[in-house]
């Protein structure tokens, strides 16, 4: 394949990967609510639980069948999306962190959303798997690319359009939480 082809390549999956409404962009849009940095350092999150993933599931592939731990994977990912799901939901206290205690909290609550999330597993297992035996660094170089693209364009998308009001923020936070509660019923689902 030619440099560009892979790099295209990679591109376009990366956006399969990151665009579609799920638990991570649900956390990213509440993040984003309460600052636009908050919002990227979550999607760095994210990032991160991708390469590390990305990582485990190549390292793993050759000697682990990692398909008979799918209803594990799902159950896991269940507890953790209620449990941020549930925080979204709670009124938001007057004491949280600033600075950067309040992105080393999100981010850490990012990445291990992404480490536990069923969907990003489960991508890694299948179409990233398969991704990887299809080209070579030129397409991770364009899928994570792509990631980074959307991970800046999406909280700041968020941030121009819930700034000016409350209500609006005070909305995203709202179905943000309930998304994440949603996606946790329907792994309990899938585990069963």
């Amino acid at each position: 394949m030619s440099l560009l082809y892979e790099l295209g390549a990679g591109l376009v999956l990366g956006f399969s990967l990151t665009i579609p409404p799920g638990p991570m962009n649900a956390f990213i849009a509440a993040e984003t609510v309460r600052s636009w940095r908050r919002g990227v350092v979550a999607g760095l999150g994210a990032m991160s639980a991708d390469a590390l993933l990305a990582v485990v599931v190549y390292s793993l592939s050759a000697s682990v069948d990692l398909h008979e731990y799918v209803r594990a994977v799902y159950a896991i990912g269940a507890a953790v999306l209620t449990y941020f799901g549930v925080r979204l939901l709670l009124p938001p206290t007057s004491a949280e962190p600033l600075g950067v205690v309040a992105h080393a909290r999100t981010y850490s609550t990012a990445l291990g959303l992404g480490l536990s999330n069923p969907f990003q597993i489960l991508w890694w297992l299948t179409a990233g798997l398969a991704f990887a035996y299809a080209g070579g660094p030129e397409l991770f170089l364009g899928l994570f690319g792509a990631i980074l693209i959307w991970i800046v364009a999406f909280p700041l998308a968020l941030h121009v359009g819930t700034h000016r009001s409350v209500r609006v923020a005070e909305a995203v936070r709202l179905v943000s939480g309930a998304a994440l509660v949603a996606f946790a019923v329907y792994f309990v689902v899938l585990a069963v």
